[in-house]
């Protein structure tokens, strides 16, 4: 480790430990349970009246979002433990690996999506938002050593270039 990353402060650490996080985690649990009360009445009833071919997708979105949901929740639940002290990076790091973030996406020009009903469409598009959130905070945790070093060293070039730049306008 160089000299340089061991008095960087990670605020991605920082973040995963703070009341950002617990914010994000109460979005993300309460987005599953919201999401599984819509599908079990209202979703249910509205999914009734759709054409054939709504009625399909709505099916096969249906499971994305519950599957992109679990994945959201395993890893809040992973994170949360390792913010608690229940579980170790390396041994959350292990139970990631399960964990899929960077899938189940929607096509929003698919035949039928227009049809589908809005509260649905809205619990989809919050679900995706989600998912890119918590892709982003688990790139930041969980990227390798290596990563780290080239972006402290791209930092570095960046900062030499501004420096240069402004010496160069500035008399």
């Amino acid at each position: 480790m160089s000299e340089t990353n061991r008095n960087t402060i990670r605020f991605s650490d920082h973040a995963a430990n703070s009341e950002s996080f617990k914010t994000l985690y109460a979005e993300g649990m309460g987005l599953v349970e919201e999401t599984a009360d819509y599908l079990d009445s209202t979703g249910r009833a509205a999914s009734k009246t759709l054409p054939r071919i709504a009625s399909i997708l709505y099916s096969a979105e249906s499971m994305r979002l519950t599957t992109r949901l679990m994945q959201l929740a395993s890893w809040l639940l992973l994170q949360r433990a390792v913010n608690n002290g229940e579980m170790t990076r390396e041994q959350a790091m292990t139970e990631k690996s399960k964990v899929r973030l960077d899938s189940f996406n929607c096509d929003r020009s698919a035949q039928g999506w227009d049809e589908l009903p809005e509260a649905f469409k809205d619990l989809v598009e919050r679900s995706l938002r989600l998912q890119n959130r918590v892709a982003l905070l688990d790139r930041e945790i969980y990227r390798p050593e290596e990563a780290s070093d080239q972006a402290t060293e791209t930092e570095n070039s960046v900062q030499a270039q501004l420096s240069l730049l402004q010496t160069a306008f500035v008399k």
